[in-house]
């Protein structure tokens, strides 16, 4: 659409169009029971917009943070949010009551849609800075009378280049950051599942055993253009034998998945002997899929495997590894293809470059970075950070990798150190720098190791004041009292002194070497 000579689009438009012409089908799911179909979601969608535009004062523009467990409320809000030209927060619903009230601070956002299990921990935020008195709470009595009684919402007009989300990423430096991802950044990622990942029919569900406040959410766009289910598992997490029962229960399931989900799904099937036919496609990504865990994954599921490799900046769309390509174990060279994170979707270029940003040669080391219409915007509020990451057009991702003859790229580290456990992103910075607010830890470093149930778990390593530890629950309740408890170290482990090179930095590699002995 053309207003004024400006092209708009609002991402909400996916679901609008949906809603015309096919409003008759299912369209969100609580476990197998039908919660609505897309007419419905829609009319709740429109009206929930006015209640936010008319009874919260939002405008175009502004701030909505959500704050929430997977629910089925969660795709109202969300599209509520965008329907009425506002900028949704999605905000991890594990983060501490601290690093909440940061989140809402710096997006200045003015609702917060809540679920009943975190008005808590909202309200703790809220008294530390955040106003009480804008939470509205899922399934609550205001909640209903917004996507009941108010007047819809005609659909606002958006810019493809105005920001439709703020993502909060950790950075190293211990604050999280808020990517600024546009409607053009949504389209074009939505579009790519479609050419690089998965095609969708009108029979399919995507279920969200992820948070859906992360990537799993991202494809919810894709499914609701084509007019697909979207499934809510009733416990509202991951759960093999509840996904399992789903796959039978509703069929063609798809899901995204971190590379543990994975593993414990997998394992739960082998163990009781379960069907698998129900599930159409397992989306994995977030961190490294181990070649044995993917040759016992195939074995178990067949050819239902996609990998995908992106960032918050670039959502979900850097590198795709289709279903054919994991599949294809005939191919001379599929255990190095199954090792990368696969080839450039087809709408970015990517890179490997060196410290001057020069492409090095085919199979060596360097930085990856991309451009195209899927990559951020910048940083909210952080021109300094925009401007590092963001040069001569490319988004510099700040992990290392290399490209080989065929386009596949390989990561090969991750120049930003984060321990990924669970599918969570941990910055080892912000762990560091809370166990240093103790008087008696002198230096610390935190690296990740492997385990076989989160992938990778948190291990500090600390250096005490005159040589001296310190017990296990003083620094467990340090950390609990600043930051979400999955990002508190598994295990202190007190050294003389940490392995530095000739410019005093912390060798972590060799700290990693040390957990293996």
């Amino acid at each position: 659409m053309v207003v004024d000579g400006v092209r708009t689009m609002n991402i909400s438009q996916l679901l609008h169009r949906t809603a015309l012409a096919y409003g008759e089908r299912p369209a969100v799911m609580e476990g197998a029971r039908l919660a609505c179909d897309y007419r419905t979601l829609a009319d709740r969608v429109a009206r929930l917009a006015a209640h936010l535009r008319h009874r919260c004062g939002v405008q175009s523009g502004d701030r909505v943070a959500i704050f929430a467990a997977n629910c089925t409320q969660y795709l109202e809000a969300l599209h509520a949010i965008h329907w009425a030209g506002a900028i949704s927060v999605p905000v991890n619903y594990k983060l501490h009551a601290k690093e909440l009230a940061y989140v809402l601070e710096n997006s200045g956002a003015r609702v917060v849609c809540v679920s009943p299990v975190l008005r808590d921990a909202a309200v703790a935020a809220a008294a530390a800075g955040a106003d009480e008195s804008l939470l509205l709470e899922f399934g609550s009595e205001r909640w209903q009378q917004a996507i009941s009684v108010d007047a819809p919402l005609p659909m606002q007009e958006r810019a493809p280049g105005d920001v439709a989300s703020l993502f909060y990423t950790s950075g190293t430096t211990g604050r999280p950051k808020g990517v600024m991802q546009t409607h053009r950044n949504l389209l074009a990622a939505t579009m790519a599942y479609f050419t690089d990942v998965d095609d969708v029919a009108v029979n399919d569900a995507m279920v969200y055993a992820a948070p859906m406040s992360h990537g799993a959410g991202l494809y919810n766009y894709a499914h609701m253009l084509r007019g697909a289910m979207h499934v809510v598992p009733e416990s509202g997490g991951f759960d093999p034998a509840e996904l399992v029962a789903l796959s039978h229960s509703v069929g063609r399931l798809s899901l995204f998945a971190a590379p543990t989900m994975v593993h414990r799904l997998v394992e739960h099937i082998r163990k009781v002997g379960a069907e698998v036919s129900g599930f159409k496609t397992i989306v994995y990504g977030g961190g490294p899929m181990y070649v044995e865990d993917l040759r016992r994954a195939l074995d178990t599921l067949g050819p239902r495997l996609v990998q995908i490799y992106g960032q918050g900046e670039c959502p979900m769309t850097i590198t795709a590894l289709g279903r054919d390509q994991v599949a294809d174990a005939q191919h001379p060279r599929w255990a190095e293809r199954i090792a990368s994170v696969g080839k450039a979707h087809s709408n970015v270029e990517v890179r490997v470059v060196d410290a001057n940003d020069a492409s090095v040669p085919v199979g060596e080391l360097g930085e990856v970075i991309v451009r195209g219409d899927p990559v951020m915007a910048g940083y909210w509020a952080n021109e300094a950070a925009t401007d590092s990451t963001l040069r001569n057009g490319w988004l510099h991702t700040g992990d290392v990798g290399s490209i080989d003859a065929d386009g596949f790229l390989t990561l090969r580290d991750r120049s930003k150190d984060v321990i990924i456990s669970g599918g969570s992103n941990i910055y080892p910075r912000e762990v560091e720098e809370v166990l240093l607010l103790h008087p008696q830890v002198s230096e610390v470093a935190v690296v990740g190791q492997r385990d076989a149930d989160w992938g990778e778990v948190v291990i500090a390593f600390l250096v005490g004041v005159d040589g001296a530890p310190v017990e296990d629950a003083a620094l467990d309740a340090l950390c609990l009292d600043h930051i979400a408890r999955f990002k508190r170290p598994k295990t202190y482990r007190w050294v003389e002194a940490l392995p530095k090179n000739s410019y005093g930095k912390v060798l972590k590699t060799e700290l990693r070497t040390l957990l293996d002995e």
